[in-house]
């Protein structure tokens, strides 16, 4: 959804291809990236139609509708909250004078 709100409407083949690009993990698969863009649409966070501006066949491009914008806004927010939380936690962690036991540096250290 991130991808549909910063690059606006988008096919399935560009989506996959930025996907790629983000996530370093080898090809995407179609099937359930189709999967997912049809669950997302049937929640009403995306929706789709087709196009023929694009070369070749028609194809069917996708866009975030204000509700997809709106749950992203939300889950930006809570990752906001958590990734605070983490640092304080991490933080209190770091402060410590032996935070991990001897044993298990040894064994970190292999």
């Amino acid at each position: 959804m991130l991808l549909l709100l910063a690059e606006g409407e988008n096919h399935g083949y560009q989506l996959a291809d930025h996907l790629e690009e983000l996530l370093d993990e080898g090809r995407v698969d179609f099937g359930n990236l189709y999967r997912l863009l049809r669950a997302l649409e049937e929640e009403g966070l995306v929706a789709s139609r087709w196009s023929e501006e694009a070369p070749g066949p028609q194809k069917r491009v996708y866009e975030l509708t204000s509700e997809g914008a709106a749950l992203l806004a939300a889950w930006a927010m809570s990752l906001r909250a958590r990734s605070k939380r983490i640092a304080a936690l991490l933080a209190r962690f770091e402060a410590l004078d032996s935070p991990v036991p001897r044993e298990t540096q040894d064994r970190r250290d292999l």
